[in-house]
């Protein structure tokens, strides 16, 4: 849902819209490193950070491939989520520390920072990182467009970054100091060692006393010949200059004789620094020795190094750092449909996506200790019960509940930045408070919601609502939730592929019911997309005992044969699992099985014979408009 909407139905339900008339700080290349000062200072001040972001898509094409709320469990809509993550692209991220002071009537106050920034990913460093593709929806661009989306911003002053991941693939890309490189005292050196060490101590005090005595020699002493000489000397010891400072490189093989050389400058002379030079290919290729003139001189330099270090290291890291500084401060984050943005968070930020939840989960905490899923709390509240996207609960709140909370965004920004870019966060921020001022009253007269509201949020931390356990997941606005909801075992569904394309699912209930007796039992039925159909029956082992009918080719009854004759073919619940955790994301759901069967029969064999079912909350009337 676009930030447009989302303030236009907000302002529908409430004409003191705590942050009208308000910009939210946009951020870009030019202005990012005020902006994270300023951020961090929030962030450490703050009870709360509320996320949110734009992605050239969310979700990914044909239809089966979204979440479906009837169908899938956790794992599945992990594995759904994980697909979208890293297809498409993050090209704004809001962070929006806020403080949440909670009152005795109720009542609560929000102070909110919120910071809106450009991302897109490009190669700062020449090191070949990020190499990114990724896929674009022409609806989100359109809708992003529509908000006053600058996507020449984006392009040419947008923030890039590294993951964590990619950052490790980088060390030693560039030249380096040698603060890593020791030698092991207790080590005994071999031959080889000690030939290397003697050759290059040798080489490294006559530059050394070279470089000393015609710095000491010249004054006074400007005679051609003098000057002739001293250029010859130069060029015979290979006296190069590292800034205004004398250098000589020395070419290693290994990391052992890098180790031996760092060793011997460090060890034999005090006004050396050496310097780690690396190849393409990550393997050191020169020891650069720098001669300093002073301690102090040396000092300078080191400084001097640490600082071009850290300076790489914030271009390597680029909008990363705020990840950082968020995960570093351990403060609860805040996010509506958290599996969505937690997903694309790892995956931009942290390192490529594990393949399960539960490693997902992990992942994530180590990162994120604390994280509080929106969609979660609406659910505890139980006039909320069908509230199913952002708006919507935003809208019923402030018709049900009387609970006043007043915004406040202190900081000020210039009038020409985009007022309808990032306000899904500050959304989420309210929402917060309207529902933790709902849920839980202060009996002091000003109680901060470190005392209070935190503790009682903690329950909540970490349990991401996905559509099998909470169907107030965000749907398209076609789709109508009703209340004729059951819970069903995965073991109890059947799939159906290889029927007519485009039936109906009354067109295939009438089919099967003619077919076999076991269709007079009590089921339903959905089409998945136009290719392939599931089956739920309410009687256990029903289901199985049409796997068995079917796999063995119909025995029994000559309608179920001429059926399968004609293509018909099923499965079970865990093959669709099995074809979502091998991504086989084909054009339709039927195909997907077909290539799955095909290419991988001994995994589906696997999967069959270990059955793990679980539960969903089927639900027959959850109706598309177009379908009507």
């Amino acid at each position: 849902m676009g930030a447009k909407l989302l303030q236009r139905r907000f302002l529908c339900t409430n004409t003191t819209n705590p942050w009208n008339h308000r910009s939210i700080k946009q951020v870009t290349k030019s202005n990012y490193k005020e902006s994270l000062a300023e951020l961090k200072t929030h962030i450490q001040n703050s009870d709360f950070i509320a996320i949110s972001s734009k992605k050239t898509g969310v979700f990914s094409s044909p239809s089966w491939r979204k979440i479906l709320p009837f169908l899938d469990t956790p794992e599945i809509t992990y594995l759904k989520s994980k697909d979208v993550a890293e297809r498409f692209q993050l090209l704004q991220f809001v962070v929006c520390p806020f403080t949440l002071t909670a009152h005795s009537d109720s009542s609560a106050k929000v102070v909110a920072h919120p910071y809106n920034f450009h991302l897109f990913p490009r190669d700062e460093l020449n090191i070949g990182m990020p190499q990114y593709s990724f896929l674009c929806q022409t609806s989100e661009l359109t809708a992003m467009a529509s908000e006053g989306f600058d996507f020449n911003a984006c392009i040419y002053d947008g923030i890039s970054y590294l993951s964590r991941f990619q950052e490790s693939l980088t060390k030693g890309r560039l030249e380096s100091s040698s603060s890593g490189y020791s030698v092991n005292s207790s080590s005994t050196p071999s031959v080889a060692d000690e030939i290397f060490t003697k050759r290059i101590k040798t080489r490294v005090m006559h530059w050394r006393n070279a470089c000393l005595s015609k710095s000491n020699g010249s004054e006074g002493n400007d005679n051609a010949a003098e000057a002739l000489f001293s250029s010859l000397r130069k060029l015979i010891l290979k006296v190069e200059l590292y800034g205004s400072r004398p250098c000589m490189n020395i070419d290693v093989c290994n990391e052992r004789q890098v180790q031996l050389v760092v060793k011997l400058s460090k060890e034999l002379f005090d006004d050396l620094v050496p310097l780690v030079v690396q190849d393409k290919e990550r393997k050191p290729k020169v020891v650069r020795v720098v001669l300093t003139t002073s301690k102090e001189d040396k000092n300078l330099l080191e400084r001097e190094l640490q600082d071009l270090e850290d300076e790489q290291n914030r271009k390597v890291r680029g909008f990363r750092e705020v990840i950082d500084a968020i995960s570093a401060s351990q403060k609860p984050i805040v996010a509506y449909n958290c599996l969505n943005e937690c997903t694309f968070l790892h995956s931009k930020f942290l390192g490529p996506l594990p393949q399960s939840l539960s490693e997902f989960m992990c992942s994530l905490r180590v990162v994120f200790p604390h994280v509080l899923d929106v969609n979660t709390l609406l659910k505890e509240i139980g006039p909320l019960g069908k509230a199913n996207n952002l708006p919507v609960a935003l809208s019923h709140l402030m018709r049900q509940f009387s609970v006043p909370v007043d915004m406040e965004i202190p900081h000020q920004v210039q009038d020409n930045e985009g007022k309808n870019q990032g306000h899904d966060a500050l959304c989420t921020a309210y929402l917060f408070a309207k529902l933790s001022s709902t849920s839980k009253q202060s009996d002091d007269t000003h109680q901060t919601v470190n005392a209070d509201l935190v503790s009682s949020a903690k329950k909540y931390t970490n349990i991401f609502s996905t559509c099998s356990t909470n169907l107030q997941e965000l749907m398209d606005d076609e789709n109508i939730l009703l209340d004729n909801v059951r819970k069903v075992r995965t073991e109890n569904l059947v799939f159906f592929w290889g029927i007519r394309f485009g039936i109906s699912a009354e067109e295939f209930r009438d089919l099967l019911c003619e077919v076999h007796g076991i269709f007079s039992e009590d089921f339903d039925i959905r089409m998945v997309d136009k290719s392939c159909a599931v089956l739920a029956f309410w009687k256990p082992n029903l289901a199985e005992k049409l796997l068995e009918i079917v796999n063995t080719g119909g025995v029994g009854s000559d309608s179920v044969r001429r059926l399968i004759s004609k293509g018909l073919r099923s499965a079970g619940y865990e093959v669709y699992e099995k074809v979502c955790k091998l991504g086989l994301w084909e054009t339709n759901l039927a195909a997907a099985f077909d290539k799955a069967m095909k290419e991988y029969p001994d995994d589906i064999s696997s999967a069959a014979s270990r059955k793990e079912p679980s539960e969903i909350f089927w639900s027959s009337d959850l109706i598309n408009l177009d379908d009507l």
